[in-house]
C-alpha cells in the first residue's frame, strides 16, 4: 500500500485553519497540525480531537505545507520553516498577496501553489438554505488556483488539495498569481467591498433623512437582488429608461473618471504592500 501524502497545516486552530482541518479529515492525506495559540490548540482538541505538533516535527518529511496564517505572517513563517523543507516540497498559500509581494523564500527547488475560494455565489440557493455565506460547509463555491513555481504536473496535487479544503467545489479555475491579485484585492476588495460599504453608507443616509430603517433595508436588499440578476445576466432582462438615466448621471457623481487605474500593476502592488 502506498503511504499517504503528508500535509503540515500551519495555523490549524485559526478561523480559516480550523475549516481546512475539518475538511481534510477522512481524506487520503496524513495531516500534521501546527497552532501557536493556546486557544486554537484547545479548540482543535475539543472540537476535532486533534493534537498539534511543533513546527519542526510537522515539516520533517512533509510533502506539502499549507500556510493558513495571516498575510502579515506568511513571510516570517515561511522563512522560519524553509530550512527544514526538503527539495520538491509544495508550499500552499491561501491568498496571492504575500507571493505577489515576494515574501516567499527564494528557493527554486520548492513548489509554490496559491489557491483562494470564490465563496458561494449570491445566486446559489444553497447559500440561504444552509445557510453558508462563506463556503466550505454546505454551499458549493468555485475556486481559483495558481502554480507560481514548480513542475507543471504538480498542479494536479495542488488542485486536489484545494478542492478538499474548500469543498464542496463547483468549478476550479486556473489563473496566474498576477491575475489572482487582480481578483483580490483589486476586484473583490478595492472595488466590490468599497462599493458595498458605500451602499451601506447610503442606506444610513436615507434613514437619517427620515426613511424607516426596515423599509430602507428591505428596499435596498430587494433591489440588489433583481438589479444584480440583470446586470450579471443571471436572468434575461433590461433596465427601464429611468434606471439607465440614473446610472448615466450617477456614475460621474459617485466615481472618478480614472477609477479603473486601481487595476494597474503599481496600484495593486501598493495595495498589497499595505496588506502585507
Amino acid at each position: 500500500m502506498t503511504a499517504p501524502t503528508t500535509i503540515a497545516l500551519f495555523g490549524a486552530g485559526g478561523k480559516m485553519g480550523a475549516r481546512l482541518a475539518r475538511n481534510l479529515m477522512g481524506s487520503r492525506f496524513a495531516v500534521r497540525h501546527v497552532e501557536p495559540g493556546a486557544g486554537g490548540r484547545e479548540r482543535l482538541k475539543a472540537e476535532l480531537g486533534i493534537e498539534c505538533l511543533e513546527p519542526e516535527a510537522a515539516v520533517r518529511g512533509a510533502e506539502v505545507v499549507i500556510l493558513a496564517v495571516p498575510d502579515t505572517l506568511i513571510g516570517k513563517v515561511a522563512a522560519q520553516i524553509s530550512p527544514g523543507l526538503a527539495a520538491g516540497t509544495m508550499v500552499i498559500t491561501l491568498d496571492a498577496a504575500a507571493p505577489f509581494a515576494g515574501h516567499l523564500p527564494g528557493r527554486s527547488d520548492l513548489t509554490y501553489f496559491v489557491t483562494h475560494p470564490c465563496h458561494p455565489s449570491i445566486f446559489n440557493p444553497q447559500v440561504h438554505m444552509a445557510p453558508d455565506y462563506f463556503g466550505g460547509v454546505k454551499a458549493e463555491q468555485a475556486i481559483v488556483s495558481a502554480l507560481m513555481q514548480g513542475p507543471a504536473e504538480s498542479f494536479d496535487l495542488g488542485e486536489e488539495i484545494a478542492r478538499l479544503i474548500y469543498r464542496p467545489v463547483s468549478r476550479a479555475h486556473r489563473v496566474s498569481v498576477e491575475q489572482m491579485a487582480l481578483l483580490e484585492p483589486g476586484l473583490s476588495e478595492t472595488v466590490c467591498a468599497t462599493l458595498l460599504d458605500t451602499m451601506r453608507e447610503a442606506l444610513d443616509e436615507v434613514v437619517a433623512r427620515g426613511v424607516p430603517e426596515e423599509a430602507a433595508r428591505d428596499f435596498l436588499l430587494g433591489h440588489m437582488t433583481i438589479l444584480s440578476a440583470v446586470i450579471f445576466k443571471q436572468i434575461p432582462g433590461q433596465f427601464s429608461d429611468a434606471c439607465n438615466k440614473a446610472i448615466t448621471f450617477g456614475k460621474p457623481r459617485l466615481l472618478r473618471e480614472d477609477w479603473k487605474q486601481v487595476f494597474d500593476r503599481a496600484e495593486i502592488a501598493e495595495s498589497i504592500r499595505r496588506i502585507t
